[in-house]
């Protein structure tokens, strides 16, 4: 492959990510800052953030029903049109909320309006990240398959960066009350702009060298969900778990912390998002060196140590964290999303080596969205419901109980660094 194709391919898996991340996070900050008295303004703050929160879990359990559809046709017709078609599908709902009138103008329809939405966001995501890993890895040369592979990952926090930066602007510049009448849409409207830039580098791709080879050998498989559900069972639920505590240390330590930050720790609102912004710097510089290192070392230990870094955090977020003090505040953050860097980096490479080509944009999109809803849909509902019954002690806990069972599976995972394509190795 030629230089300026492998940073065409390299280019395109990481812009699409980076902007599908944007609009899922976007609507992460918009829920633990406004959604909740814009949608759902009868009750107590906190129960309007419980709400919030719960509207923010629908589109992880629409992400399988993403994955399952778009891995299908992905295995079946190929990688390119099925990433251009979920960039547009995640993309048009996320310009739609932007669009959506609150509660006082339409009742009930505003929140219902809004739940269909979000599921419409899911459902793009769902089918996103397994394509956007496929195309990276699958065009890797020998023995940097997880160095390719960090570059989907890289959308995480260049994503979550440009996101939280918007929301940061528009705190310094609006008045709180302009910010939650009409502010905070500007976010959700800017991602047609960049949706537009995404389809303009993916309409440029061709198919992987894997996926065609593929479909010279034999035909494509006529249902891939059954197959990696009869076939590679093992590997569909060791991936699911192994993912389940990056998913828990990030929404906990950026969604919940922010909703926890500006609430019972009485932060200003563009303060804690500054923090924010500092701390994923280290999900940034994270990622690449755990890819490096999971090519160099193997993508076992490079996980494993990142696990028990990450159940440690959980014995400390609580005198950190519910210390209210900055600079404790600050450190945790930066060490969870360090953490949470080192564990998903070499993610792009490891789901799908677990599994064939022929099912590969299947097996790898449902493991990494089943993952979403063991670990990530309810993270912010449960530590803030935690925090409020038991205190933020408890929120720990639940994080070293993600990081036990995400350890857990690692160690009986296969290491498949070595491995010449990772095939089927799940069986």
């Amino acid at each position: 492959m030629s230089a300026p194709s492998a940073r065409r391919i390299l280019v395109a898996s990481f812009v699409g990510t980076a902007i599908e991340f944007y609009d899922f996070y976007i609507y992460a900050t918009a829920a633990a800052l406004v959604i909740g008295p814009i949608f759902f303004p009868h009750g107590e703050p906190g129960v309007q953030t419980l709400q919030a929160f719960a509207t923010f879990a629908i589109a992880f359990l629409a992400r399988p029903i993403g994955a399952a559809a778009f891995g299908h046709f992905g295995d079946r017709i190929g990688r390119k049109a099925t990433l251009v078609a979920s960039l547009m599908i995640m993309g048009l709902s996320t310009v739609l909320i932007g669009c959506l009138p609150g509660y006082a103008s339409i009742g009930w329809w505003a929140p219902a309006l809004l739940c269909l939405l979000r599921f419409g966001q899911g459902v793009g995501f769902g089918g996103e990240w397994g394509g956007a890993a496929l195309l990276a890895v699958e065009n890797a040369p020998p023995g940097r398959r997880a160095l390719y592979g960090i570059f989907p990952q890289l959308g995480a926090p260049i994503g979550f960066i440009a996101a939280n930066l918007l929301f940061l602007g528009l705190s310094v510049a609006l008045s709180p009350a302009d910010f939650e009448a009409w502010g905070w849409r500007l976010p959700f409207l800017a991602s047609a702009v960049l949706v537009g830039v995404g389809l303009y580098v993916r309409l440029k791709l061709t198919e992987t060298p894997a996926f065609r080879a593929a479909l010279e050998q034999a035909p494509p498989e006529r249902v891939p969900l059954a197959t990696i559900f009869s076939a590679h069972r093992r590997a569909t639920l060791l991936g699911t778990l192994a993912m389940v505590a990056a998913y828990a240390v990030f929404y906990l330590s950026t969604v919940f912390a922010l909703s926890y930050g500006t609430g019972t720790l009485g932060y200003a609102r563009k303060s804690f998002l500054l923090f924010e912004c500092v701390a994923i710097l280290f999900m940034a510089l994270a990622i690449p060196l755990s890819g490096w290192a999971a090519d160099r070392f193997g993508r076992k230990p490079v996980m494993l140590s990142g696990l028990a870094v990450t159940g440690a955090l959980g014995a400390v977020l609580g005198p950190m964290l519910g210390s209210g003090e900055p600079a404790l505040v600050l450190a945790f953050l930066c060490l969870a999303l360090f953490a949470m860097g080192w564990i998903f980096g070499p993610m792009g490479a490891l789901l799908p080596e677990l599994f064939p080509t022929r099912v590969r944009y299947t097996g790898a999109s449902v493991t990494y969205n089943l993952a979403g809803i063991v670990g990530a849909s309810g993270a912010p509902f449960a530590a803030q419901w935690l925090a409020e019954s038991g205190g933020i002690g408890f929120v720990g806990l639940y994080l070293a109980v993600a990081a036990g069972i995400s350890f857990a599976a690692v160690i009986a995972m296969p290491e498949t660094g070595g491995m010449p394509d990772a095939a089927g190795r799940g069986e």
